[in-house]
């Protein structure tokens, strides 16, 4: 990789990890403990949390009659999502195994936790059910091809694409034909993040 691009992607990610380390500074206001996988809001805060929340029936009252409507057609995105989940997890564990390629974990793309915020009534929790496990399932797929592409075809496009995933950078710019024929199998087996 063009060491100039190298410089960029380390600084890239170097703020990255800055900006989630402030995030989670941020978090430290709100006062909650995590242990292993559980959160723990003190008493006080969980009482707090429950004053602040709108009961179902008047949440849906004060709803957007076109919100109340398509409801379904939202919801009835999660049997497709549900059959990529499936259909993916099996192309990952049968496919990567087969040529070495490192799985990559759902639990890590795939949380769902916020239904246990005590200031969300029943549907509020129930949409960032179905918003975690969409976006985490979309992140997962995006890592899982990614990581295809990477062993067969890590050249990048000659025009510029919007929203690269983050293996991009090392993949061999477009007519490069020395430089894929020689270091193919070396990108290929570079998936230490």
């Amino acid at each position: 990789m063009n060491p100039e691009i190298s410089q960029l992607v380390a600084r890239i990610q170097a703020l990255e990890e800055e900006l989630a380390q402030r995030l989670d500074e941020a978090q430290k206001d709100v006062r909650y403990q995590l242990e292993g996988r559980r959160i723990r809001f003190s008493d006080e805060i969980k009482r707090l949390h429950r004053q602040y929340r709108t009961g179902a029936l008047q949440y849906l009252g004060n709803a957007r009659p076109l919100s109340v409507l398509t409801a379904p057609i939202i919801y009835g995105m999660v049997v497709p999502l549900a059959a990529l989940d499936l259909t993916i997890t099996f192309y990952q564990h049968t496919c990567f195994r087969a040529y070495g390629i490192p799985r990559v974990r759902r639990g890590d793309y795939i949380v769902i936790d916020r239904h246990r915020l005590d200031y969300l009534n029943v549907i509020e929790k129930l949409n960032c059910v179905y918003c975690g496990y969409g976006n985490g399932l979309i992140a997962y797929v995006r890592e899982i091809v990614a990581r295809t592409e990477q062993y067969w075809c890590p050249i990048r496009h000659a025009r510029r694409v919007p929203g690269v995933h983050s293996r991009y950078a090392r993949f061999f710019d477009y007519g490069d034909a020395r430089s894929y024929k020689q270091q193919l199998d070396t990108v290929r087996r570079d998936y230490d993040d």
